[in-house]
């Protein structure tokens, strides 16, 4: 359902979800399954319910042959698609994080080195979100292309999506030359 394949369009819900529910009364803490306010004793249900029901949303575009391809696994007779339409690929986490580790071995990728730390990491689902960021700021780091990058991300600040746009010591030394040439 969170595909238009008409306007290659896919529509993403955040699964991060922080929210502090308080009792609208009395002020305090609710969990997520609270009916009842504990300082007070007032029904909060309701107030629960649609406050953990929103959720941030954004909308992106697909490649063609990404599309393509979703539009083969969807329509295919024997395709494991759930009933329910929430999810095209009923798998957890960890079963992700599989794919993403075995795909990257098959292909010969190396573990990755962070030049700060030194330190050695595998190939994750997370790390290649990091690397395309990366790239984005590499081919476009204008104002609009990092706001763009910001709404692709999902962040909810600019500052966090900033942090990808890491200045190498050679491209502050033309930038500190060009202030000072006339």
């Amino acid at each position: 359902d969170d595909i238009d394949f008409r306007n290659g369009r896919v529509t993403i819900e955040h699964l991060k979800v922080r929210i502090n529910l308080a009792c609208p009364d009395c002020g305090a803490r609710l969990s997520r399954t609270a009916k009842f306010c504990p300082g007070c004793g007032v029904k909060v249900e309701k107030a629960v319910k649609e406050a953990t029901e929103h959720r941030r949303r954004r909308t992106l575009p697909i490649d063609q042959k990404t599309l393509k391809m979703l539009w083969e696994y969807v329509n295919h007779p024997e395709s494991p698609v759930r009933t329910d339409g929430k999810r095209l690929f009923n798998m957890s986490r960890g079963q992700a994080w599989r794919i993403v580790r075995e795909a990257a071995e098959r292909a010969g990728l190396d573990s990755l080195v962070n030049p700060e730390t030194g330190e050695v990491r595998g190939i994750s689902p997370h790390r290649l979100r990091d690397a395309h960021a990366i790239h984005a700021v590499k081919v476009d780091d204008s104002g609009d292309g990092l706001r763009l990058l910001q709404e692709m991300l999902g962040h909810k600040s600019i500052e966090t999506t900033m942090k990808y746009r890491k200045v190498a010591g050679q491209e502050l030394e033309e930038w500190y030359d060009r202030l000072w040439k006339e």
